[in-house]
């Protein structure tokens, strides 16, 4: 009499992603990221410090800034930042945002800014496919990050919305590989979540 086959028992969705993002080399690729992070992010911090307290007082560098500029036009250049590969920080932003009559509204504004500073960064990527020159540069410039991409997806998203990753360039190459925009709105909305954290951090030591 033979015996029947054993059925193979199907492991849970997020067991399998688990898997694969583990045998993909995921999880050692954000360590890495955090870890080249980790130390840019301190210096700052302590050159922040020792700037404060022997060249100039930021708290009063942050007010001149309220001041000297209009809210529309810092907003303006976050958002260019924000969709140009974040070339400005956004911690100087939400630190300025403390200064201000409306802290919380504009820390909203910026968060909103920035998540659609990201969207528009897909279709730039997306666009810039039929440019050749184009093409060719960010495919080499960015070579490594749209395999990630490709590998990981959404993930990458994520992580670029919540870690002190460029979200502009996974929105980029996401746009690149014609990864679907729907899957980047969503992932994309934990760019508040960010935001969130870094102003309650943030306003706790700007005065």
């Amino acid at each position: 009499m033979s015996k029947k086959p054993k059925k193979s028992i199907k492991k849970p969705h997020y067991q399998r992603l688990h898997n694969y993002y583990n045998r993909t080399g995921f999880y050692m690729f954000i360590w890495e990221s955090l870890k080249k992070a980790f130390w840019p992010i301190i210096a700052v911090v302590i050159s922040l410090i020792l700037f404060n307290k022997y060249v100039y007082n930021i708290n009063d560098g942050l007010q001149a800034m309220t001041q000297t500029f209009s809210r529309i036009s810092l907003l303006i250049t976050f958002f260019v930042s924000e969709t140009i590969l974040g070339l400005i920080p956004p911690e100087i932003f939400i630190a300025w945002s403390k200064k201000t009559t409306e802290p919380l509204l504009n820390v909203i504004l910026l968060a909103t800014l920035s998540y659609f500073g990201g969207l528009t960064s897909y279709f730039i990527g997306k666009s810039s496919l039929k440019i050749k020159a184009v093409k060719d540069y960010l495919e080499i410039k960015m070579a490594k990050h749209l395999r990630n991409t490709k590998k990981w997806g959404g993930f990458l998203i994520l992580v670029g919305a919540l870690l002190p990753l460029p979200f502009a360039i996974s929105c980029m190459t996401a746009g690149m590989i014609k990864y679907p925009f729907k899957n980047v709105v969503i992932f994309g909305l934990f760019r508040f979540l960010r935001f969130a954290v870094y102003a309650w951090a943030i306003f706790s030591v700007v005065s």
